[in-house]
């Protein structure tokens, strides 16, 4: 969007956009009802004049968790054509988080995968890439953010920017079993999208504010230099983020703006979060997001942004 449009993505304009998303279209929903179970943790991308849109598929423990990664496209946004299936057991892992989906500048398809490795907390992002969305399934996987014995990478946000490909990831401390939960926004940067080299934290959590426990990338709207983030000020509010803006003040460095989120649900613990938005030709932005519902489980849904920056 241009840059005259800023104000339109101030705090208070933002909170009137996430207001009443249950008439907002369910783009998709989760297999079963009750918590535990979702459909959302979106990564979206335009491309021939329609939407492409990756996300994560979700049971309770014990049945399974995040057991699958589905691409899908769309023509107006909302009604989607699945088009291909990553499932947990072709990457040896206990679950998948969010996905991010990429076109290179050459037109191949990348998506970036976050696998939880079996008996432990542990997360690594792996990569798959093919010439066509369709064939993204049918690829060989690798890891390209391993982590390693005291952190745990996943849930990446990825873009290509003056010729470095940029990647923010969330980083779990393993240090305490009990408290893996804790999260910050680390940057790194690739000459290739697949060799990365971390440069430092542009994100954590603040001390006696809301997201105190941890803060995590959901999008970033390079344009305006403005991101938006979940987080969460307690353990218990694990998978039951809410969503925050912050102001990029360098690619590696973003400042947390307001003492509350401009975005949560109505319902349980208020989960609102994974907010990612996609700019179209005609000025609007449609904007994906993964929110809590009455009965415990999560829907992914769908908000049309107008040119004037109210919900269309």
């Amino acid at each position: 969007m241009p840059s005259d449009t800023l104000h339109r993505w101030a705090p208070e304009a933002v909170r009137g956009l996430f207001a009443d998303l249950e008439t907002a279209p369910v783009v998709v929903a989760p297999e079963q009802g009750g918590p535990g179970s979702w459909a959302g943790a979106p990564s979206a991308v335009l491309a021939d004049d329609e939407v492409h849109l990756a996300y994560r598929l979700r049971r309770p423990v014990g049945q399974g968790r995040g057991f699958a990664n589905v691409v899908a496209r769309s023509g107006d946004g909302v009604h989607f054509e699945t088009v291909a299936t990553l499932r947990r057991e072709g990457f040896g892992g206990d679950s998948l988080e969010r996905p991010c989906l990429v076109r290179t500048p050459q037109g191949r398809w990348r998506i970036y995968v976050s696998v939880a490795t079996p008996g432990t907390k542990h997360w690594r992002v792996d990569l798959l890439e093919a010439d066509r969305v369709d064939d993204l399934a049918a690829a060989e996987h690798r890891t390209v953010m391993p982590g390693d014995e005291h952190v745990a990478v996943k849930d990446p946000v990825i873009r290509l920017v003056d010729g470095t490909w940029h990647a923010w990831a969330s980083r779990h401390p393993l240090d305490d079993p009990d408290a893996t939960d804790r999260m910050t926004t680390d940057h790194a940067t690739s000459p290739d999208g697949v060799t990365w080299a971390w440069q430092g934290t542009a994100l954590a959590g603040r001390p006696g504010e809301w997201d105190a426990r941890g803060a995590r990338v959901a999008d970033l709207l390079l344009d305006q230099g403005l991101v938006f983030y979940d987080g969460r000020a307690t353990a218990e509010q694990n998978w039951e983020e809410q969503t925050g803006l912050a102001t990029l003040d360098t690619l590696g460095s973003w400042s947390a703006t307001g003492d509350r989120p401009v975005g949560a649900s109505p319902h349980g613990l208020g989960g609102l979060r994974y907010v990612t938005a996609v700019p179209l030709p005609d000025g609007t932005v449609r904007l994906y997001v993964e929110v809590t519902r009455e009965d415990g489980a999560h829907d992914l849904r769908t908000v049309l942004v107008a040119a004037d920056g109210t919900r269309a």
